[in-house]
């Protein structure tokens, strides 16, 4: 079995159980037995093209969303224009931390594709519980990064609630490090109004302990800046 047709067969089957439909229902909605949906789920079959967007359309994705890129395979560019923080990724994570529940929320994005020489697409996992099924997450938002001299800009709207967007700004991105901080702003929807706070990004996957809790939860310096210009600010 071909590597590509197992890790889109596991896609379909993640977003296929996250939307509680059965391989039944999605057979039905695009014209095909529940023998062949089981076999490209399990990837023992191709998907021809206009399957996989068939399958993302009643599943309600954009078509990249089931595509699988080799883990070599990076997006961003090892040249002068991708800052130094980005080089060499095609995934990364971020990290907040999340009052109303008290815990850290995590995410995954993916890079998709590159626009343009120093602008790709993006796509967000939000608030996902387990990393090996990460596409199954509580908010799914799709976008666009880009790079300049001295900052990287984020700009994503929630894919099934169209209203939503949220914007991420993160300084000093050509300066290399392995974790860096972002800005988050957005619309919360527990209850709704606008939000800003501080979002942590990192090549890695970390530890989430108490260090990390302490890191993203406000601090006094914050506070104290947050006082003094009176908004919230990461650098």
């Amino acid at each position: 079995m071909s590597e590509i047709n197992v890790e889109i067969g596991k896609k379909i089957r993640n977003f296929r159980k996250n939307q509680k439909m059965t391989i039944e229902e999605l057979a039905k909605l695009i014209n095909k037995s529940k023998a062949t949906v089981s076999k490209y789920e399990k990837g023992e079959i191709i998907i021809d093209i206009v399957t996989l967007y068939e399958i993302a359309d009643v599943l309600q994705l954009h078509v990249e969303q089931l595509l699988y890129c080799r883990p070599k395979r990076t997006v961003f560019s090892t040249s002068n224009t991708s800052p130094a923080f980005f080089n060499g990724l095609s995934q990364f994570y971020s990290y907040v931390f999340d009052g109303r529940t008290n815990q850290i929320m995590k995410s995954v994005f993916d890079v998709i594709s590159e626009v343009g020489e120093t602008q790709f697409k993006v796509m967000m996992y939000m608030n996902v519980k387990d990393y090996t099924n990460y596409q199954n997450c509580e908010n799914t938002y799709w976008g666009y990064i880009e790079h300049f001299d001295a900052l990287t800009n984020i700009d994503m709207r929630n894919h099934d609630t169209s209203m939503e967007q949220i914007k991420i700004n993160i300084l000093a991105s050509f300066l290399d490090s392995d974790t860096k901080w972002g800005l988050f702003s957005g619309i919360s929807s527990r209850p709704m109004m606008p939000v800003a706070l501080k979002m942590l990004f990192s090549k890695k996957i970390l530890r989430e302990n108490e260090i990390l809790i302490k890191q993203l939860k406000i601090s006094k310096e914050d506070i104290r800046l947050l006082k003094l210009y009176n908004m919230l600010s990461v650098t």
